[in-house]
C-alpha cells in the first residue's frame, strides 16, 4: 500500500518568545516493512534545520528560530510504500541489544495488577500469551482522549480503563516487561480503513521481542498486529523517546498548539 502522510503542527503565542528549539521525531526509516519514497519538512519561520539520529537510531531534525514570532507552522509531509510483514520487523536500525527494553520508566513502570496480568498471559508462551495479553489490554480498555495526556502512566490508565493509543501501549510495555519479555514503544501513523483520513494526531503501538522471530509488533488500540496500513516512524522505551515534536522556548507566555494529521492512500495508487 502507498500511504501518503501528512503532519501539520501550528504554534501561536500571545507574547512571543526570544527564540524556540524543537527536536523533531517525524520522519520515518525505510526497513523490510516500509520504503519511504518521498518526505520533506517545512517551516514557515526563518530558522536552522539539522538531521541527526538519537541514540535509538531514529532519525531526529533540530530546528531553532532566533527571532520573536507570534505565530510558528511545522508542516511534514510523504509518501511511504508499505507491506504486510505480519507484525515482524526486520532490518530496522538497532542501536541496542534486546534487553535494554526491560527497562522500566516512570511511564511505563507497572502495577501489581499489571503485573499479575502480564505474568499470566505470558505463562503460555511468548507469542500466545502477548496475543492474549494485547487482546485482553483492548477488551479492559475503551479509547477516550478526555481522561489522560503525554504524561499519564501505564498504571494511570489501567486504572482508569480508557485512554489513547498512548496509553494502550504504556500498558502492554509494562505489562510484558514484567512478564520477562522486552519490549519497545513505537509512534508512526495509521491509515484507517473506514475512510477517515483527518486525524488529531498520530499512532502508536508496541513491539515485543520474540526468540526465533525478533521484533513483533501489537496494536493493542486496534487489537491487531501491525501490517500494511501502519507507518513506523521512530521507536524508544516509552512515549518520550519518540515523541513526535519536543521543544523549549526562551521567554514568551501564552503558547497555544494545534495538530493537525492527515493519512491516506497516496494520488497514484488510488488512480490505479
Amino acid at each position: 500500500m502507498r500511504i501518503a502522510v501528512r503532519h501539520e503542527t501550528h504554534y501561536t503565542y500571545a507574547t512571543p518568545p526570544r527564540s524556540i528549539i524543537q527536536l523533531l521525531r517525524l520522519t520515518p526509516r525505510s526497513h523490510e516493512g516500509q520504503h519511504v519514497i518521498s518526505w520533506r519538512i517545512d517551516c514557515d519561520a526563518d530558522c536552522k534545520l539539522k538531521c541527526g539520529e538519537d541514540a535509538f537510531g531514529n532519525i531526529t531534525h533540530t530546528f531553532t528560530v532566533s527571532q520573536r514570532v507570534s505565530s510558528l507552522s511545522l508542516i511534514v509531509e510523504g509518501n511511504v510504500e508499505t507491506f504486510d510483514t505480519a507484525g515482524v520487523i526486520r532490518h530496522a536500525v538497532e542501536r541496542f541489544p534486546p534487553t535494554l527494553y526491560l527497562r522500566d520508566t516512570s511511564l511505563t513502570e507497572a502495577s501489581a495488577e499489571i503485573e499479575d496480568l502480564g505474568k499470566s498471559c505470558l505463562a503460555k508462551g511468548p507469542l500466545d500469551g502477548l496475543h492474549e495479553l494485547m487482546a485482553r489490554i483492548h477488551a479492559h480498555m475503551q479509547f477516550d482522549k478526555d481522561p489522560t495526556h503525554t504524561a499519564t502512566t501505564a498504571k494511570d490508565a489501567w486504572s482508569l480503563a480508557r485512554g489513547v493509543c498512548q496509553d494502550y501501549a504504556h500498558v502492554f510495555i509494562a505489562a510484558a516487561r514484567a512478564g520477562g519479555i522486552p519490549t519497545r514503544y513505537v509512534s508512526g501513523h495509521f491509515f484507517r480503513d473506514d475512510g477517515v483520513v483527518e486525524q488529531e494526531a498520530g499512532h502508536a503501538w508496541a513491539e515485543a521481542y520474540v526468540a526465533d522471530l525478533g521484533w513483533v509488533g501489537f496494536d493493542p488500540a486496534n487489537c491487531i498486529c501491525p501490517h500494511e496500513s501502519h507507518v513506523r516512524v521512530a521507536c524508544g522505551l516509552d512515549y518520550l523517546d519518540a515523541a513526535p515534536v519536543r521543544g523549549a522556548q526562551n521567554a514568551g507566555a501564552g503558547e497555544s498548539l494545534k495538530v493537525n494529521v492527515a493519512v491516506s492512500q497516496a494520488r497514484s495508487q488510488r488512480q490505479n
